[in-house]
């Protein structure tokens, strides 16, 4: 009965629509942000020593408790272990409860922004006011760019650093991410060998795609999200009044954005 009771409490705080649960997702999404800084910054802050492993138990403490929390007010369990943003987050977990064998990996953990980001949670609370719209998406697109670009920073300084002389820390590699994303290639950074050329190859190729589809995203007409109750097609232009694909008659809400 009791765990009933807290399951239900949960749920109402996650999901529900009262002030009180939108305050209580409000501070959750705040103390996630202070977690993605703490993720950005811990190649810095490694040198610290006590101050970086303490940090890192503590951020550990609060993510475990998020998940549980997370579990319990999920009707099914089942399903929830399931989706593939919670596999990142079990991983980014497990990064910060053995940040001496994992460290390596713990550029991973940027991956947070990209699930905080592409989460209902976020949309419905902090987001809310732009949740189905253009903002939404170029948001979505914006944040897989900045994401790419991190994740390939800390590979290359994970991977390279201490063997080639071009790479002594993280602005270097961070350097080398920009200068091969934009295919400028000014030469002076350049990874050696077969896994160099490869990793440059993939960075490009990636990043050019997520950038243009940044491009795409900021200058394609807008749709909004409306099922259409014949064919299900989803997205319409906001002032549609028929299906494009079926002709079935709509009717889309004007929320006034």
């Amino acid at each position: 009965m009791q765990r009933m009771r807290i399951r239900a409490r949960l749920r109402a705080l996650y999901h529900g629509g009262s002030r009180q649960a939108v305050r209580f997702r409000i501070a959750v999404l705040a103390i996630d942000m202070a977690i993605i800084a703490f993720f950005i910054a811990a190649p810095f802050l490694k040198a610290e020593g006590w101050v970086f492993y303490a940090l890192d138990y503590a951020i550990a403490a609060l993510l475990a408790a998020d998940l549980a929390a997370r579990a319990l007010a999920y009707s099914d369990l089942k399903d929830w272990i399931k989706r593939p943003i919670v596999w990142v987050d079990l991983f980014i977990l497990a990064t910060l409860l053995f940040p001496a064998w994992l460290f390596n990996l713990g550029f991973l953990r940027v991956l947070r922004l990209w699930t905080l980001v592409n989460s209902e949670f976020f949309w419905k609370t902090v987001g809310h006011r732009y949740d189905d719209t253009r903002v939404e998406d170029v948001t979505r697109s914006a944040v897989a760019l900045v994401v790419f670009v991190f994740v390939v920073t800390g590979f290359v300084y994970t991977g390279f650093i201490g063997r080639y002389e071009g790479i002594g820390g993280y602005v270097d590699a961070l350097y080398f991410t920009i200068t091969s994303l934009t295919t400028t290639g000014y030469g002076d950074i350049i990874l050696p060998g077969v896994w160099g050329r490869l990793v440059s190859i993939a960075v490009m190729l990636g990043g050019v795609g997520l950038f243009f589809n940044l491009i795409q995203t900021l200058t394609r007409p807008h749709k909004v999200f409306h099922a259409c109750p014949t064919c299900g097609l989803q997205r319409h232009d906001p002032d549609a009044v028929h299906c494009k694909a079926c002709g079935e008659q709509l009717c889309i809400p004007d929320d006034g954005r």
